[in-house]
């Protein structure tokens, strides 16, 4: 046969069939009667060429992680069983032998993928125990503002998480599952109560605003502003009614009560501006009281306040803002006469000058005797006696002076 008529890994017989060389052998690949040696040849060499281009695509997309390790698997099986009875011409050896060196790559990303899988499953295991741990302190919470919403949060986390083995993961879901539902139970009393209660409210509130219009009529100013004020405090004790009704109700009662003082002001204004010209005559009498300070001629002074105090008196009312002002100056002469009148009675009370006039007595024979016995201790030279008595001596002159000059004061 002619160099023409084959290859390195294949040939072609008289009768136009074409074997492919193997280690085990020569093997036909089929029949190419109506071409010729060479055509028949190229067609084979032309499929070995397709399983190669094959078999370098699955290589490549397996060293670029593109497939799973199954698919990867099921992919090389695929191949090998297309390359093992190839009717083609070529290394199929080769082929094979590039298929075979797959396996460890393979197995080795199967490796890393059940690696990846297990810490992806143990940060889901944390994470979950995490949100059961959060879920269990907000169902014993009274977040009722946020709770819900952070629960909502919590559950769409944990769908999203991957699963653990199944005790496990069912394990932690009850527990989420009954924090999410004791929470729920619990807030929906909370509100449940809460709307209880503002509807309490509502029915005090309702009555609290009809019992204000009533007064708000009313001219009987002192006891009626104490109803007002009684009936705000009840306001205030009564609480929160839902939100629009209480809105509602608050602008009935303020009305009222708005009604009310506008009217006592406008009331005590009137009664204010007729008595403004009862305070123009206070302010004149209140000249002549205060030119009698400082006091020099008591009796004087008294006889003169006595007639200002009647005309004070006879003068009547002033506005309410005037009232305090116009007393206290009235008020402060008023204390000064007395407190003149005071410091005389003190210095002229007999029975205190008595007594001062008996503390001298006493004190003037005390100091007699205590001299007299220092002359004795001096005569004997008794220098630590004479020294104490000098000592008395002194103290009990220092007090008979003190007891004259208070004398002075009664008697002056």
């Amino acid at each position: 046969m002619s160099a023409q008529h084959e290859s390195e890994w294949g040939r072609v017989a008289e009768d136009g069939t074409v074997f492919v060389r193997t280690a085990d052998g020569e093997r036909p690949v089929g029949q190419y009667p109506e071409g010729t040696p060479e055509e028949a040849l190229a067609f084979y060499t032309n499929r070995f060429e397709a399983l190669a281009f094959e078999v370098n695509l699955l290589a490549q997309r397996v060293a670029g992680g593109a497939l799973t390790p199954e698919e990867a698997s099921e992919s090389v099986k695929g191949v090998r069983a297309q390359i093992v009875d190839a009717s083609a011409v070529g290394d199929l050896a080769g082929l094979l032998a590039r298929l075979d060196a797959l396996a460890p790559v393979i197995a080795q990303q199967r490796e890393a993928r059940k690696a990846e899988r297990a810490q992806r499953v143990a940060e889901s295991r944390e994470r979950k125990e995490a949100i059961v741990a959060e879920a269990e302190k907000l169902a014993e919470s009274n977040d009722w503002r946020n709770g819900a919403n952070r629960l909502r949060d919590l559950l769409e986390e944990w769908k999203a998480l991957p699963r653990l083995d199944r005790a496990s993961d069912d394990a932690l879901w009850r527990r989420f599952s009954t924090a999410r539902t004791g929470y729920t139970r619990r807030r929906k009393s909370h509100f449940a109560e809460q709307a209880e209660r503002r509807e309490s409210a509502r029915v005090v509130k309702e009555k609290l605003a009809q019992a204000a219009e009533a007064l708000a009529d009313s001219t009987d100013w002192g006891p009626t502003a104490g109803k007002f004020r009684d009936l705000m405090r009840d306001w205030k004790a009564a609480g929160p009614a839902p939100r629009d009704i209480d809105d509602a109700l608050w602008k009935r009662f303020r009305g009222a009560q708005d009604t009310f003082f506008a009217a006592r002001d406008a009331a005590n204004a009137a009664i204010d501006a007729e008595f403004e010209a009862n305070a123009v005559v206070k302010e004149q009498l209140l000249v002549e009281a205060e030119a009698l300070l400082p006091v020099t001629d008591l009796d004087a002074a008294k006889r003169v306040f006595r007639d200002i105090s009647d005309r004070w008196d006879a003068a009547g009312k002033v506005p309410r803002g005037r009232i305090k002002d116009l007393e206290g100056r009235m008020r402060k002469v008023e204390q000064a006469i007395r407190g003149v009148e005071d410091e005389q009675w003190r210095r002229s009370d007999p029975e205190k000058s008595a007594r001062a006039d008996d503390m001298i007595g006493k004190l003037e024979t005390a100091i007699a005797e205590i001299e007299s016995d220092l002359a004795a201790a001096r005569t004997k030279g008794d220098d630590k006696q004479v020294k104490k008595l000098e000592e008395n001596l002194a103290s009990r002159q220092a007090f008979l002076d003190m007891a004259r000059k208070a004398a002075a004061d009664f008697n002056g």
